[in-house]
C-alpha cells in the first residue's frame, strides 16, 4: 500500500457513514464505497446510457460506463502520483455519472426544462439521490450508506456550492440531504474529488475526439488549427507516415492524454507546494482548487471544447438524435405526470396525485434511471397504438 501524503483523505480519519456499520475486516471504508457503487443497479445501467452517441448507434462508441472506467483509470494514476488516496479517487470517478439521464445531455436538458416548475433537475444532485435513496438493496437503510468523503465528493467535486458570489441556487435534492448530514457545501471537496473532476475533463475531451473521428463527424485535417491537438496529430503522421488511420488516432489521443496529465501533475504540485497543506481539511478551506491545469493548458482546453462544440456536439446528425431524445423524455414526463397510474406497480405505489410535486419528483427519478434502450421501449409502449403494453423491458 502506498504511503499517503498528510493532505490526503486517510480512510482511518473518515467522518464515517450516516448509519453506523461495523468496519470491514478486508477493505478500507473507501474501498467498500467503491465496491457498493460497482455492485449497484445504477452503475450497471451506465452500460446502456449515452456518452455522446445513443447506445444503439454503434457498439464501438463510448457509453457512460466505459467513460466512467476511463475516468477512474486517469484519477487513480493522478492520485498515486500526488500521494492521494487512489481508492477514494477511483470511487468518486466511478460514481460521478450515476445520476445522468438517458440520452446524455439532451436527456438532462429535457428533464431540466420539464422539472423547472417542480424544483428543477441537476445530474449531480440526482447522483446524490441515487446513492442516498434510490438504490434500495440493504435491509437497514435506503441508498448505499457511503462515507461522508464520498458523498461530499459526489455533490461538490466541481467546487463549493454555496457562499460564493457566483453560487447558483442549491439543487433541491442537495438542500434536502444537507438538513440530514452537513457536507460542508461552502468549501472545496477533497483533493481526491478534485482529481476525479479534472480526470473527467481529460477523458471526455480526448475520447470525444476519438469517437468523433471514427464516426466521421470531422477529419484529422479539421483538427489542424486546434492548439495541442493539431501539432500532436501532425507529429504522429510525420513520425509514422505509413500508419493506418485507426492507429494514428489512437497514438495521438494517447499522447494528448499524456500531455494533459503531465501538465495537471505539474500545476497541482505547484499549488500544493504554495499552499503547504498539513491535512485534508486544509485543502477544503483553500480559496482555489489544488487540482488544475496550467493557464496555457486551460487555453488549450477551451479551444478544444470550442472545436468539439462546433464540429461534433452541433453536427446535424447529433442534432437530429438529440431532438428525438428530447421529445422522448418530454413525452414520457408529460404523460406519466398527468397519468401516474401508467407507472409500473412499484413506482405507482409511491406516486401522489397527478401534476403534483411528489409525482413530478418520482417521474423524474423514474426517467433518469432509464437507459437509452428502456426509454425508447417505454415511449413505444405508451405512444405507439400498435405496440404491446405488456412487453417486458430490461435495462
Amino acid at each position: 500500500m502506498s504511503i499517503l501524503a498528510p493532505y490526503a483523505s486517510h480512510p482511518n480519519e473518515s467522518r464515517g457513514r450516516l448509519y453506523a456499520e461495523p468496519a470491514s475486516a478486508t477493505r478500507t471504508c473507501h474501498q467498500r464505497d467503491r465496491d457498493r457503487i460497482i455492485h449497484s443497479g445504477a452503475f450497471r445501467r451506465l452500460q446502456y446510457k449515452t456518452q455522446v452517441f445513443v447506445n444503439h448507434e454503434g457498439d464501438f462508441f463510448r457509453t457512460r460506463l466505459t467513460h466512467s472506467l476511463e475516468v477512474s483509470q486517469i484519477a487513480r494514476s493522478l492520485a498515486r502520483c500526488l500521494g492521494l488516496s487512489e481508492h477514494l479517487a477511483e470511487t468518486l470517478a466511478l460514481a460521478h455519472d450515476l445520476g445522468h439521464t438517458p440520452f446524455g445531455h439532451a436527456g438532462e436538458d429535457a428533464l431540466e426544462d420539464v422539472m423547472a416548475p417542480f424544483g428543477g433537475f441537476d445530474h449531480n444532485a440526482q447522483s446524490l439521490r441515487v446513492v442516498v435513496a434510490l438504490e434500495r438493496r440493504y435491509a437497514d437503510f435506503d441508498g448505499l450508506n457511503l462515507t461522508w468523503e464520498t458523498l461530499e465528493g459526489v455533490v461538490k467535486h466541481n467546487g463549493p456550492l454555496i457562499g460564493r458570489p457566483d453560487s447558483k441556487p442549491l439543487p433541491r435534492a442537495i438542500a434536502e440531504y444537507g438538513a440530514r448530514q452537513d457536507l460542508w457545501l461552502s468549501t472545496y471537496a477533497s483533493a481526491e474529488a478534485q482529481i476525479a473532476a479534472v480526470s473527467d475533463d481529460v477523458a471526455y475531451n480526448n475520447h470525444d475526439i476519438d469517437d468523433g473521428l471514427r464516426a466521421g463527424l470531422f477529419t484529422i485535417a479539421d483538427l489542424g488549427d486546434v492548439p495541442l491537438v493539431g501539432p500532436i496529430f501532425a507529429d504522429v503522421m510525420k513520425t509514422y507516415p505509413d500508419l493506418d488511420n485507426s492507429r494514428i488516432i489512437h497514438e495521438a489521443v494517447r499522447r494528448m492524454i499524456g500531455a494533459m496529465v503531465d501538465d495537471l501533475l505539474e500545476e497541482s504540485r505547484r499549488r500544493i507546494g504554495d499552499a503547504a497543506p498539513k491535512c485534508a481539511d486544509d485543502i477544503r478551506h483553500l480559496k482555489v482548487p489544488i487540482a488544475a491545469f496550467s493557464e496555457r493548458m486551460q487555453e488549450n482546453d477551451r479551444a478544444l471544447k470550442k472545436f468539439l462544440f462546433e464540429y461534433m456536439y452541433r453536427h446535424y446528425k447529433l442534432n437530429r438524435m438529440t431532438s428525438k431524445a428530447r421529445r422522448v423524455v418530454r413525452d414520457l414526463f408529460s404523460l406519466l405526470l398527468s397519468e401516474p397510474e401508467c407507472l409500473p406497480t412499484d413506482w405507482r405505489a409511491m406516486a401522489g396525485a397527478p401534476e403534483t410535486q411528489q409525482t413530478a419528483r418520482l417521474v423524474a427519478d423514474y426517467i433518469a434511471g432509464m437507459t437509452d434502450r428502456s426509454a425508447l421501449d417505454e415511449h413505444r409502449r405508451l405512444f405507439d397504438l400498435q405496440a404491446r403494453t405488456s412487453d417486458i423491458s430490461i435495462g
